[in-house]
């Protein structure tokens, strides 16, 4: 059925464009041309059907020339006019063309192959990662299938998904259909905040407390978020380590990959050395003391992270050093062995030394008591500040240390805790 729709098609443009040429002298090649223009966007073997009748049948492997195809034209249309009323035809000719012509076609999709050349900011970056964060929306289970396939090339040779990118690979990424990105509802306003550090590797913040440090469940948005609406022109802004919401302190991110890469094998390696300020609930007796309790996380039955001490948990390590006693209560240093998630907060817990403002593993009734206007001692905050970061730096090899002033509100509660007494 499509074969004779195209016949006609070609029949009925080829009838009138030679009869408009005869009338006002028309030139026959930009008639081909409007009867070209007809077809485009036709399946392939319809086009190919009526390509004949407009050029002619194939002549050893060539078509026939100009003449031919106004030959080929008008005995086809001579053939048609003496099988009938010709100008019947015509029109059921006309009628067909305009069907055609007016049914809806789907349009191509406009996916193509891409072709990414690595610069310094996804040099050390794994392919798998690389292609998750350059095809946002695409299911993590396509790439594993584009890149076990060999459809996703690196310098025209296949890759596995732990392949790391250097400086100047080609990387070929596949067409794939992304989903649509649903409108922000949230406005991400942008952000700064006091900056302890900086150069063209690194960004060193010191975070306020009862902020997040990214977006995520509950939260909107965080600090990377606000610094990347901040800064726009970042071609690579990345968290190299976390703090808690309630946390405040040094934090610090990573303005290249590579630095990125470095840090978080100096992470991995224990040669970086981060120091908080905790003050916590009773009298800490030791001056120093080993806490290694192993640490397992879990999720309420209200989808919030906890984390508690458990036999099969990730080993643990955090040492405490005791700064200053006061009556009832203790300032601690916590030297970071390893990285768990709320480490510091759940070995204190474990210890019988909640940290004074802890909402999630602290003495509830203490931390109302604190929080009550006008009370002394007063703090309404989780008293955990991350005072101090040492590492090297990624570019240069030498040894950088950070600090970060204890903020005004913690301050004040241990300038209150003095006049309190302290402990004998």
């Amino acid at each position: 059925m499509l074969l004779i729709a195209a016949i006609c098609l070609s029949g009925a443009c080829g009838v009138r464009n030679m009869r408009e040429t005869g009338r006002a002298g028309g030139n026959p090649k930009c008639k081909m041309r409007d009867l070209a223009r007809i077809l485009v966007g036709l399946p392939r073997e319809i086009a190919w059907a009526s390509c004949i009748f407009r050029s002619g049948s194939p002549q050893n492997g060539r078509h026939s020339g100009r003449g031919s195809r106004q030959t080929s034209l008008t005995q086809v249309a001579h053939s048609w006019s003496l099988a009938g009323n010709g100008r019947e035809i015509i029109l059921k000719m006309n009628e067909l063309r305009h069907q055609i012509e007016t049914e809806p076609r789907s349009r191509p999709s406009g996916l193509q192959v891409a072709y990414v050349t690595i610069d310094e900011s996804s040099e050390g970056q794994r392919i798998d990662n690389f292609l998750l964060k350059a095809a946002k929306g695409v299911p993590k289970s396509h790439i594993y299938r584009v890149l076990r396939s060999g459809e996703v090339r690196v310098n025209k040779g296949r890759v596995d998904a732990t392949y790391r990118l250097q400086m100047g690979d080609v990387v070929r990424i596949p067409p794939m259909r992304v989903a649509e990105k649903a409108p922000e509802s949230n406005f991400v306003p942008a952000g700064e905040f006091p900056v302890l550090f900086e150069d063209t590797h690194l960004l060193i913040i010191d975070k306020p407390a009862g902020v997040a440090v990214h977006g995520g469940s509950g939260v909107a948005f965080g600090v990377i978020e606000q610094l990347r609406r901040a800064r726009p022109d970042a071609k690579f802004l990345e968290l190299v380590h976390r703090l808690d919401r309630e946390t405040s302190g040094v934090l610090m991110l990573a303005k290249k990959r590579s630095a990125l890469v470095n840090l978080h094998e100096q992470i991995r390696g224990n040669a970086m050395d981060k120091r908080y300020f905790a003050c916590v609930a009773g009298e800490f007796q030791n001056a120093r003391q080993h806490v290694k309790l192993p640490l397992y996380k879990y999720t309420t039955a209200d989808g919030e992270r906890r984390v508690r001490v458990q036999a099969d948990g990730l080993a643990s390590h955090t040492v405490f050093n005791r700064v200053k006693a006061f009556q009832d209560y203790t300032l601690l240093e916590a030297e970071l062995k390893t990285g768990r998630t709320h480490q510091i907060r759940v070995h204190l817990q474990s210890s019988g030394f909640p940290i004074v403002g802890d909402e999630k593993y602290g003495d509830f009734a203490l931390n109302k008591a604190l929080s009550r206007g006008g009370a002394k001692p007063g703090i309404k905050r989780m008293f955990l500040h991350a005072h101090r970061l040492t590492f090297i730096h990624p570019n240069t090899g030498e040894p950088i240390t950070v600090s970060a002033p204890l903020p005004a509100e913690c301050v004040d509660f241990l300038q209150q805790l003095t006049q309190t007494g302290t402990a004998p």
